[in-house]
């Protein structure tokens, strides 16, 4: 088994979405990893991690596997025709198509969800009719050739189950426990359905902004 597996770069994205999915990617027997972007220049991430890419997107082979992941450069990102020229022009030829968090909404913008059953960051769901999807509620959703992956820790679990079906349910398991992924987080507010409503207050600023600048993309 040889399998091509590609990350696209960008600036600001949520290096969490990228190194989540690729510390279980590049796992996976007989994968090749690269990691993709406009230039082989460091890009910078949201939490001033640089990143640097294996190859341009010019140099990048076909791609098995291409992950969009998501974070606040999303909005640039998705005004960014190199990007989407790329994964559009990969899409057709992979295997999976994939997303994590906001990374749906650049797949969305390269024509990528249109009619298809979709999910994404808890905050942003409602948008994603706008790209022509519909809204599932499930951590990892699947439609055809394209999975999406809610926020950001909904990468790693979107990978396991990638493997999985790949590899077959014993490599994942091995590749969980070598990662020791066993998650018990301290509080029970990882989703709005669950979180105190002082936790809610806290973000709702913050997100309310970033919604209303994608809107003005999406519906632009």
């Amino acid at each position: 088994m040889s399998m091509n597996i590609g990350f696209v770069l960008f600036p600001n994205l949520t290096q969490l979405d990228f190194t989540g999915p690729l510390q279980v990617l590049h796992r996976l027997p007989g994968s090749a990893v690269h990691i993709l972007a406009a230039t082989r220049d460091a890009v910078p991430s949201d939490c001033n991690l640089g990143l640097v890419p294996t190859h341009s997107f010019a140099e990048s082979p076909q791609l098995d596997l291409i992950c969009v992941p998501g974070g606040g450069g999303v909005l640039g990102a998705m005004q960014d025709q190199a990007v989407l020229d790329f994964v559009s022009r990969q899409a057709p030829g992979a295997r999976y198509v994939t997303s994590v968090c906001t990374g749906a909404f650049v797949l969305g913008r390269a024509g990528l969800l249109q009619n298809r059953r979709a999910t994404t960051h808890w905050a942003y769901t409602d948008l994603l009719p706008l790209v022509g999807a519909t809204y599932e509620p499930a951590r990892v959703v699947r439609d055809g050739h394209v999975i999406t992956a809610g926020g950001v820790t909904s990468g790693i679990d979107f990978a396991l189950t990638l493997v999985a079906e790949i590899a077959g349910p014993d490599v994942a398991q091995s590749i969980q426990l070598s990662i020791e992924y066993d998650p018990a987080p301290p509080f029970a507010a990882g989703h709005p359905d669950r979180a105190p409503e002082a936790a809610k207050r806290l973000v709702a600023p913050r997100f309310e902004t970033a919604r209303a600048n994608y809107r003005k993309v999406l519906e632009g």
